[in-house]
């Protein structure tokens, strides 16, 4: 086994909101899909991200406060590093807690509700939406965007390769 795959990674999730709280099994899969996309960019150190689980009501209010955008969105994603370039390679000037030698890479927010529906207009499962969506903030949180062609390309193309990854097409 590689030294990259014996790093621990703190994923922790949490549910706040309306709706019925998900399940062990579907917080697995979130925590495994971001996983797989930190090893998949070779972070080398362990990190700590935070995933917030809510309805559309929380991240509409997010959504709000924190973007000035007023409207439900699928996930959103608050980066705590600085990057030079996308990818793990990217970061500029690592800030590592000393307390914990970890490295505070960021919080996830994901409206359930919201990706059940895009699960049902894609004719996806909810836990292949859930997987894309979370390989996507995820991949924020490493730098990547999609604002500009190429970068979109780029990110794009690292979201399929790990969503066929883990099993879902």
């Amino acid at each position: 086994m590689s030294e990259i795959n014996k790093i621990k990674h703190k994923i922790s999730t949490r549910h706040i909101g309306g709706g019925n709280l998900p399940d062990r099994i579907y917080r697995s899969l979130i925590r495994q899909a971001v996983v797989i996309t930190l090893r998949s960019e070779s972070v080398d150190i362990p990190c700590v991200i935070n995933v917030l689980i809510t309805d559309n009501n929380g991240i509409k209010d997010y959504n709000n406060k924190y973007r000035g955008l007023n409207r439900i969105t699928d996930v959103l994603s608050f980066p705590m590093q600085n990057y030079s370039h996308a990818g793990w390679g990217g970061i500029f000037d690592i800030d590592i807690d000393m307390d914990t030698n970890t490295v505070p890479l960021g919080d996830i927010i994901i409206s359930v509700m919201k990706i059940k529906q895009q699960a049902r207009v894609y004719g996806n499962t909810l836990e292949h939406e859930t997987v894309r969506m979370i390989i996507h903030s995820t991949l924020h949180l490493l730098g990547y965007d999609h604002i500009k062609t190429n970068d979109r390309e780029l990110m794009e193309s690292k979201e399929e390769i790990l969503v066929k990854y883990m099993g879902y097409f």
